[in-house]
């Protein structure tokens, strides 16, 4: 790559979380296309359909002009609506059409990328056609198309990429939500603390401290006397964060609960950060 210093992370991590999933689609049968996925509401067939829309809108294509049907229960707001268009466009495409176009985009987007001369402070479409920086777009194309890359090997039964590129970047994404689920979710009492401790293939203790007026913030050091201390291993992590799965159902010996019951209990109720 050959993107400004700034954006050659993200740049690196999205190749690596793309071409990790071009490998994963290319031999599927059609029947494998329609296998449900961690991500509410959406197949195989959906998630790749998602990841072509956006990156094609990366790309300034114009959005498809499409009438969603409306029977789709897991379009329940504005910003659902607007993700599912480029979904449902595609929801007839056989494997071949899948896998050609994916192909396709994948290639022009690497060239965009590789040939990117724009400053990252540069204005570009956002997810919801908003403008964002640059930087932030091509960070956040990281971090959807990780997150993405695990819904589809956990509907595949191909585990894989724990510790990729792009879990670092969704990682540190996350992490950056976790001050506002605390203090604005989970409403943490003032000069309270809470300690996040995450094992496995990412390793991380985190602290959130909420100050004397409510606002939290992040921190790498630990706390001594926590108001809550949540551990749990790096795949849990990412599931609760992302929405995927909720605190009740995961496995006791995957999430460890340590303090105020009530407190832990709004944090988990609050934990995911992804739309």
């Amino acid at each position: 790559m050959t993107v400004h210093p700034s954006l050659e992370p993200y740049a690196d991590a999205w190749t690596h979380s793309i071409e990790a999933i071009s490998e994963l689609v290319l031999p599927l049968t059609e029947g494998q296309w329609n296998l449900p996925t961690p991500c509410p509401g959406w197949s195989v067939r959906d998630i790749v359909s998602h990841i072509i829309g956006l990156e094609c809108e990366q790309l300034g294509d114009p959005r498809p002009i499409h009438t969603l049907p409306r029977d789709l229960r897991h379009v329940v707001d504005e910003f659902t609506r607007y993700m599912e268009v480029q979904v449902d466009v595609r929801r007839h495409h056989t494997a071949p059409e899948m896998t050609s176009e994916l192909e396709y985009t994948v290639i022009r987007r690497a060239r965009q990328l590789r040939n990117e001369k724009r400053d990252p402070s540069t204005l570009v479409r956002g997810p919801l056609g908003d403008q964002v920086t640059l930087e932030l777009a091509t960070r956040l194309r990281a971090f959807d198309v990780w997150i993405h890359e695990q819904d589809l090997r956990a509907a595949l039964g191909v585990p894989g990429n724990w510790d990729s590129p792009g879990a670092y970047v969704a990682r540190d994404l996350m992490l950056a939500g976790l001050p506002k689920v605390v203090a604005k979710g989970a409403g943490a009492p003032p000069n309270s603390a809470v300690v996040l401790d995450v094992h496995g293939p990412l390793e991380f203790l985190r602290t959130v401290r909420v100050d004397a007026t409510g606002h939290a913030t992040l921190e790498q050091t630990p706390s001594l006397g926590p108001a809550v201390t949540l551990t749990m291993d790096w795949e849990t992590y990412v599931r609760l964060a992302a929405g995927r799965v909720r605190a009740r159902s995961v496995a006791g010996d995957r999430l460890k609960v340590e303090g105020d019951p009530e407190l832990a209990e709004a944090l988990l109720a609050n934990f995911a950060v992804t739309p």
